[in-house]
């Protein structure tokens, strides 16, 4: 599939994994990562107090979500410009979650090995982020 005047290679500097076409945005390692982030974080979330299931569960959910939503609509836009402000949006939303994830453990509602692993994959997440940031500005 041709974009943006050339053939897309979407995964950053990798150029091993990144030579395969990307056809769908099911194929973009950054959106599966996204989506086990997603899980993880639902997951992580029934430790949450039934009290916060309207306030900060919810919040978490949907800036987790949000993640590898943007990024799907993102790929389905035609220009290069859209793409780029959808995965701006993509990491504002990790952001988001990150903080938010912060203040569930500094309220006791997760321990630090939850934590921990919910860091971890989002910071896996931002990498992917970055690198394809990256690249989209500078073909």
């Amino acid at each position: 599939m041709e974009r943006w005047g050339k053939e897309r290679k979407l995964e950053g500097d990798r150029a091993s994994k990144s030579e395969k076409r990307i056809r769908d945005y099911r194929d973009l390692e950054v959106w599966q990562k996204a989506m086990d982030l997603v899980v993880t974080v639902y997951h992580m979330s029934v430790a949450l107090p039934s009290t916060e299931r309207f306030a900060l569960t919810d919040q978490i959910h949907r800036a987790a979500v949000s993640i590898p939503s943007n990024i799907a609509e993102g790929h389905g836009r035609l220009h290069r410009p859209d793409f780029l402000r959808f995965f701006s949006m993509a990491r504002g939303s990790l952001m988001e979650l990150q903080t938010q994830v912060e203040i569930a453990f500094r309220l006791n509602y997760l321990t630090s090995q939850q934590q921990a692993q919910i860091r971890e994959r989002c910071q896996e997440v931002g990498r992917l982020l970055n690198g394809l940031i990256r690249s989209l500005r500078n073909p």
